[in-house]
């Protein structure tokens, strides 16, 4: 059974999932070349599609089709999302030393929320296959037709929701928009260097630190609580 909620007087961290928790990759990428076949075209080698991770599904399918001037966005994501649901999600793992750092995180009082621009559905079958659900108090996604794909929205409902401080919380994640989403609802953000965004996009998000390996998480979080890195 998932932890009940933490008291508003304890801090919150609220936890990206892709490229954050988990390396999930192979099984997007996978999935986006499943579903640009579908649609009659040929994967471009050269065409490095870890920068479709991290927007919402829609940004990142319409960007992608935009490079075979194809502009049937709602057909990509929903034959996208069939793959991934039947296949790709299950090739993900967790990054070493996460569960780690997320038990650190729990030893140190914090409650802990999945935040992530993927579908619930999807986030919640993941973490209980890699056995870090029930380490969550929460987990958050977005939902069919839309709603909350955006990170800004997404933490919003979060706090809103589970009745959460906004200055009693943090934000972890590995791409500009975990960043740029935390700072829309006044939550300081942490980046974080093994996933997929680059230290230049994490600081110029505004990330109030970055944090080089999983191991250094619980720490990192710490001293920003604590005010030493604000």
């Amino acid at each position: 059974m998932p932890l009940q909620v933490m008291p508003v007087r304890d801090f919150v961290v609220l936890l990206d999932l892709d490229g954050t928790l988990v390396d999930s990759r192979p099984g997007i990428v996978a999935s986006l070349h499943a579903a640009l076949r579908e649609l009659g075209h040929a994967p471009d080698p050269a065409l490095d599609l870890t920068f479709f991770i991290g927007p919402p599904i829609t940004d990142a399918i319409a960007m992608l089709l935009r490079h075979y001037g194809d502009d049937r966005v709602e057909l990509g994501v929903t034959t996208y999302r069939a793959h991934y649901g039947a296949m790709g999600m299950f090739d993900s793992h967790a990054y070493p030393g996460i569960a780690e750092a997320v038990a650190a995180l729990r030893s140190a009082g914090h409650g802990l929320f999945v935040a992530t621009s993927k579908l619930t559905v999807f986030a919640r079958a993941i973490l209980e296959r890699l056995g870090l659900a029930d380490a969550m108090a929460g987990i958050y996604g977005s939902e069919p037709g839309g709603v909350l794909d955006r990170k800004d929205a997404l933490i919003a409902h979060v706090l809103a929701r589970e009745g959460i401080h906004p200055e009693r919380t943090v934000m972890v994640g590995d791409r500009r928009e975990d960043i740029a989403g935390a700072h829309a609802n006044q939550v300081r953000a942490v980046g974080v260097l093994w996933g997929y965004g680059s230290p230049a996009e994490l600081r110029e998000a505004g990330a109030a630190v970055l944090v080089a390996e999983p191991r250094e998480l619980a720490s990192a979080v710490g001293a920003l609580i604590g005010g030493d890195l604000a």
